[in-house]
């Protein structure tokens, strides 16, 4: 669906595109600033440093867009989002905004630019800190719905990944400002606690909701993929705060949060192959079309997301064979980025087209 585009949803958040107008923009479109990012971190990882400036870039580009159509939806369609926010199957989306905003920070800080990282830490913090509270109980714990269990679905888990995020920049800014360094440190791992917390919590949500409730093809959409992105941004923030310096706080947990990081790359493996099953499942033994719709950024997401944390896990924990896992890996998710951009674009102009009065 093109950015601003209204759309009907089905239980699992489905977008299904109309004319361009911003009253229906998907709460979670950020997914695409977060994949766009994250690929381009990868892609310095790996020395593709001109690549990684134009994905940057255009990061930078699509954030802005969506800024702008998010605060146009806002203003002209409060009512549209406020539904949003009282759906348990979209609200989690707007989690989106925040892990958007700090893979930005975290691409800032690897080219020196940790000033303006630091201010969008600020924004992403205290958005995470409202939404954190707001979101759970509009969508969940504020609802007269019961039972609530049907409605649970892969993007609760963009909630871990929006605190990790955290972590991570939290994390990465330490080296820069020595003086806030114990700050920073209780940041990070604080972030980062919350964040497993959550894994753990909406990890048994979906479980359930899976076991107790039929589950159809077009159920088992791409934000499930954020399963395994959150256990991926998991792990970058653990290898980040490893290599932190010495503080209270992460001298009682650097042990800890390092064993666990290899634990969470151990299960973010396992669970590529049953993503892939599942998607097997749904696209070719129940033929359910495989076409573009916002989605699709989740699944990306998760795929940079394992590159970059085999990589970095692999460098601070001294292990060759995941550095190596995450080095090849940045290919299928360059390939994936391209294949789901491709796949906007031609709706973008699609929608673009359709709009155009008749003559």
């Amino acid at each position: 669906m093109a950015p601003g585009a209204p759309s009907t949803t089905s239980s699992t958040g489905d977008a299904r595109p109309a004319p361009l107008n911003p009253a229906g923009l998907t709460p979670g479109y950020f997914a695409g600033v977060m994949a766009t990012g994250i690929v381009s971190i990868g892609a310095q990882l790996r020395g593709f440093t001109l690549l990684a400036t134009v994905l940057f870039w255009l990061a930078v580009g699509f954030y802005l867009a969506l800024v702008a159509l998010t605060a146009w939806r806002f203003v002209a369609h409060r009512d549209r989002m406020s539904e949003d926010f009282h759906d348990p199957a979209r609200a989690f989306g707007f989690f989106t905004f925040i892990a958007a905003t700090d893979v930005l920070a975290a691409a800032l800080v690897g080219v020196g630019r940790s000033g303006v990282a630091a201010v969008l830490l600020g924004v992403a913090v205290l958005v995470w800190l409202v939404l954190g509270y707001v979101i759970p109980w509009t969508a969940v714990l504020g609802s007269d719905r019961r039972p609530m269990l049907d409605t649970a679905n892969g993007t609760w888990f963009i909630w871990v990944v929006a605190s990790q995020s955290i972590a991570v920049v939290a994390a990465s800014l330490e080296p820069v400002y020595d003086g806030l360094r114990h700050e920073l440190a209780i940041l990070a791992v604080f972030a980062w606690s919350v964040g497993v917390v959550l894994y753990a919590a909406c990890a048994v949500f979906v479980a359930l909701r899976v076991m107790l409730y039929p589950l159809e093809p077009r159920h088992l959409d791409p934000p499930y993929w954020v399963a395994m992105g959150a256990v991926a941004i998991t792990i970058v923030a653990g290898a980040r705060i490893v290599e932190m310096k010495d503080a209270p706080m992460i001298d009682v947990t650097r042990d800890l949060v390092a064993g666990l990081s290899v634990v969470f790359w151990a299960f973010a493996t396992w669970l590529i192959p049953v993503l892939v099953a599942a998607g097997f499942w749904r696209h070719v033994l129940h033929r359910v079309p495989l076409v573009y719709q916002p989605t699709l950024w989740s699944m990306v997401f998760p795929l940079g997301m394992y590159s970059v944390a085999g990589i970095y896990l692999g460098r601070a924990d001294r292990l060759p064979v995941v550095e190596a896992v995450g080095t090849h890996w940045f290919w299928v998710a360059l390939l994936a980025w391209v294949l789901v951009a491709a796949g906007m674009g031609a709706d973008v102009a699609r929608k673009v087209v359709a709009a155009r009065p008749l003559t």
